[in-house]
């Protein structure tokens, strides 16, 4: 029976739709540069797809195209050869390739056929379908000398006529690709589908100035093991063949659904002003929908697809995805979308977890998970944020993962931190808490070597092994220092200028680090100088390490007054200005600031009073600091000897976190 409705699937036609799609905004939110039809059938007894995929995409640039470039990125997941599994040994957060499975574990994608469209301006005879060629490139490889030859994640398609400043060119395609075993984002496990990065999708061409493009160019990435995705916008209407026992979810919005008289049915989803599309398809899922009120009266449609097994587990994501949805709206910027889809994945498929794509994105639990172990919560809380920074900004993940992966972070742990607590918002068991932008200083500043690299470059080229913490760790917890210099309003301003100026657009790092110097100085004159690429230089150019020390803390009385003296020092290449409250018997405090750029500096207070304690940076503006046990003193007795033991649990708490958090 499984062959036969495999040999069925295998043969069913692509499926057209006779009524358009309704649009969902009355007008172009987005340039809408790659638009896609796609008609795809899954056979999930082979694994396999078979699609036809309609491109049309207009030349942003004045340049006249003379090819076109695309990824193919299922090929990365074709062999023990590619960039990919060469660079990730067959891993990825966490999972691996399973080589001793029973099913083919591996993943490929073919083009079976490309032409262009011949001429079809109104008023003119269509002309004829020009076949095209295409070849395999590794435009990364090109700086060693050495192309790995067996890479098939990129092709160019040279073109016999030039696509001209401002045309339109249209392709089409026909592909089938095998789904490869779950274990980095894509493919199946059983009759569980995530397809993410599936069919032939062209490559982003950058007209000069846009990012750091001198001159027109293509960024078409090879698939690295330490990177992810960069694309333009577009709409997209694509039908999906399955089963009809088969629940599917899908980036954007559902638009109708045909049974067929074989056992299948074809649903339509269309998108629009998204980079990507991506859909999920299981016999097993438990449905639960709901709403979000928007502050001006809208709605947001969520629907949340379950794992039976972690049903009980869905009010957790749905508060979740509120808080988050609130926070964004408030502090960022408004969510365009009318809906979001959630999809909760088996826990054999956990290498799906944590993935983001536009208006759909892959949370991850397990049905024994304690309310005190947040890692359902965190894992929606981060995935909805990339429709920020991955969707509606369309940073570069492949160049400069920072801007998406840092500043997600960043805000994960501003929204976890404010639902959950700032102590416990990750973990809140047996009395001890782990909060979450805690959790992302202590996996930076515990680094054995916190100088290891800048975070800016390449995510492919980033120091060994640090992929994580420079990328999301570090850039969150600078992103929280700057914070705490600039104040929280003003960095809130900061953010709703970035995103408000470049949404829908392709920000670079530049990009934001202008709107800092602009909003700034306008806020704060000339407290931090002209403006702020000291800070730059350091945090994300740099790898310079702070650490402020409160060396001494000693009282005297000199010519029959009371005196007290403190002492400063800077141990680390970096330099951030400092706080340093001493605190008095009397009860008085005094507030005293140092520039931080010596290697020491000593205070004297002259104060009819002892010291009794002081704290440099006591409001831990500095967030970077790599030894906060080392900002105090205290003249007075300790009243918390167990302190350490505490601190030495809440480490073994926080390197269990991390491995969770390593697949968000």
């Amino acid at each position: 029976m499984k062959q036969l409705l495999s040999l069925l699937l295998l043969g069913i036609a692509f499926t057209s739709f006779a009524q358009p799609a309704k649009p969902t905004f009355p007008s172009p939110l987005s340039p809408r540069l790659a638009n896609y039809q796609i008609d795809v059938t899954l056979d999930p007894t082979a694994k396999k797809i078979k699609g036809r995929e309609t491109l049309t995409w207009r030349n942003p640039s004045n340049d006249v195209i003379r090819e076109l470039q695309f990824h193919l990125y299922l090929n990365a997941f074709r062999n023990e050869k590619s960039t990919f599994m060469r660079e990730s040994g067959g891993q990825l957060r966490g999972d691996a390739i399973d080589r001793n499975a029973k099913e083919d574990p591996y993943g490929s994608i073919d083009i079976v056929s490309m032409s262009r469209r011949g001429n079809q301006s109104a008023g003119r005879t269509p002309g004829a379908s020009e076949p095209l060629a295409y070849q395999f490139i590794q435009p990364d490889d090109q700086a060693s000398g050495i192309p790995n030859k067996n890479d098939h994640t990129v092709i160019r398609v040279p073109l016999s006529k030039p696509v001209g400043p401002g045309e339109t060119v249209v392709l089409d395609i026909t592909f089938r690709a095998k789904l490869p075993k779950i274990f980095a984002r894509t493919g199946f496990s059983r009759d569980f589908f995530l397809v993410g990065q599936w069919f032939p999708k062209i490559g982003v061409y950058e007209p000069a100035g846009t990012r750091y493009a001198k001159v027109g160019q293509w960024n078409c990435h090879q698939f690295h093991a330490h990177s992810e995705f960069y694309a333009d916008y577009g709409v997209y209407d694509v039908t999906i063949t399955t089963p009809k026992e088969y629940w599917v979810s899908a980036t954007g919005l559902y638009q109708s659904e045909k049974l067929h008289s074989n056992g299948t049915k074809t649903i339509l989803y269309h998108a629009e002003d998204v980079v990507d599309f991506a859909w999920t398809a299981s016999p097993h899922f438990k449905v639960i929908e709901d709403k979000w009120k928007r502050p001006d009266g809208g709605f947001v449609s969520l629907e949340l697809v379950m794992q039976p097994e972690h049903a009980h587990q869905a009010q957790r994501h749905l508060d979740a995805i509120k808080a988050a949805l609130a926070s964004f709206d408030k502090h960022l910027g408004r969510y365009p979308f009318p809906n979001l889809t959630i999809v909760d994945p088996p826990l054999h498929a956990q290498g799906s977890f944590g993935m983001e794509y536009p208006t759909f994105i892959t949370a991850g639990s397990a049905w024994f998970l304690p309310t005190g172990a947040r890692f359902p919560e965190l894992v929606t809380v981060h995935e909805f944020g990339h429709q920020y920074f991955m969707q509606l900004l369309a940073t570069n993940e492949f160049e400069e993962a920072w801007l998406d992966e840092g500043f997600n972070q960043y805000y994960e742990g501003r929204i976890m931190d404010a639902t959950y607590g700032g102590r416990s918002s990750q973990i809140d068991l047996f009395g001890f808490g782990m909060g979450d932008l805690e959790s992302s200083r202590d996996s930076y500043v515990h680094q054995d070597n916190p100088a290891i690299g800048s975070s800016f470059g390449n995510t492919w080229q980033l120091a060994e092994g640090q992929y994580s913490v420079l990328t999301y760790s570090k850039t969150a917890t600078w992103l929280r220092t700057l914070e705490g210099l600039v104040s929280r309003p003003v960095m809130d301003e900061i953010m709703q200028t970035y995103f408000a100026r470049w949404k829908f657009k392709h920000p670079n790092g530049q990009n934001f680090i202008d709107i800092v110097n602009e909003v700034v100085p306008k806020r704060l004159g000339t407290k931090y100088g002209p403006d702020m690429n000291w800070f730059f230089d350091q945090v994300l150019y740099g790898d310079n390490v702070i650490d402020y020390e409160l060396i001494s803390l000693k009282n005297r009385t000199q010519a029959g007054r009371k005196q007290s003296v403190i002492t400063v020092q800077r141990n680390g290449d970096g330099t951030m200005p400092v706080d340093v409250l001493v605190h008095f018997d009397n009860g008085r405090e005094l507030m005293l600031f140092w520039d931080g750029k010596g290697r020491q500096r000593q205070f004297t207070v002259t104060e009819n009073a002892k010291a009794v304690w002081a704290n440099v940076d006591p409001k831990q503006k500095i967030y970077m600091d790599t030894n906060l046990n080392n900002n105090s003193l205290t003249l007075a007795p300790s009243s918390a000897p167990a302190a350490k033991f505490a601190t030495k649990f809440l480490f073994w708490i926080e390197n269990w976190m991390q491995w969770l958090a390593w697949l968000a």
